[in-house]
């Protein structure tokens, strides 16, 4: 088997991307692991279920797309305790990892995370796909730094008021031919796309010091 990148995505389930992010995968029989907002497993649980079906990982990306660094250690820790428990209940599966909105965190709120059993996981290189910049930017800045065992940030959705915040304008993107086009990049560097568990059966995680508000 090829050196794997972990793939993971952010901020679905989405109609129209999640799906094409699915189809993208099934063609070149990667694996990837989504972080969701409850907000959206709520309005789409069948796409939910279509990410487990396909083989793919459930992890949590927060109740809705607030920063958890506005609320104390407690509210944190009920959020995402509240959040682990439906999202378990939603799909029958257990999780292991979390990924705070924007990849902003204190130690108190990683502390907080930590005392509900998950793991908070951040990124490496990303495909940029939240921003107004064309495909062939975004698969550049993607494979330009990443090698072997690197954590890739992507999205199947965009946050919206919906999810407690405005981010903006939805940026125009089809997220199923960029995870196609990143595919094929990797390949090209003797790469696999696997999701983050799969990554560590034959790896080991990599921890470091990251905290932003």
């Amino acid at each position: 088997m090829a050196p794997h990148v972990v793939l993971t995505y952010d901020d679905g389930p989405e109609p129209g991307g999640t799906d094409r992010v699915l189809t993208a995968l099934a063609d070149r029989q990667a694996t990837a692991t989504f972080f969701v907002l409850l907000t959206r497993a709520r309005a789409h649980p069948k796409l939910l279920d279509d990410v487990i079906s396909e083989g793919h990982e459930i992890a949590l990306h927060g109740q809705d797309h607030r920063c958890l660094t506005q609320f104390s250690f407690e509210e944190v820790r009920r959020r995402t305790q509240d959040g682990k428990a439906e999202l378990e209940d939603m799909t029958g599966h257990g999780l292991s990892w979390m990924r705070p909105p924007y990849g902003r965190q204190t130690f108190a709120s990683w502390r907080a995370v930590k005392a509900t059993g998950l793991e908070p996981v951040m990124w490496g290189p990303t495909t940029w796909d939240s921003r107004h910049i064309s495909q062939s930017e975004r698969v550049s800045k993607a494979l330009g730094g990443t090698v072997r065992g690197s954590i890739l940030l992507a999205h199947d959705g965009y946050a919206s008021l919906a999810d407690g915040v405005d981010d903006g304008p939805v940026p125009n993107v089809d997220r199923g031919d960029l995870t196609r086009r990143v595919l094929e990049g990797l390949s090209d560097l003797g790469l696999q796309g696997q999701s983050l568990s799969a990554s560590l059966q034959c790896g080991s995680p990599v921890r470091a010091a990251w905290f932003k508000r």
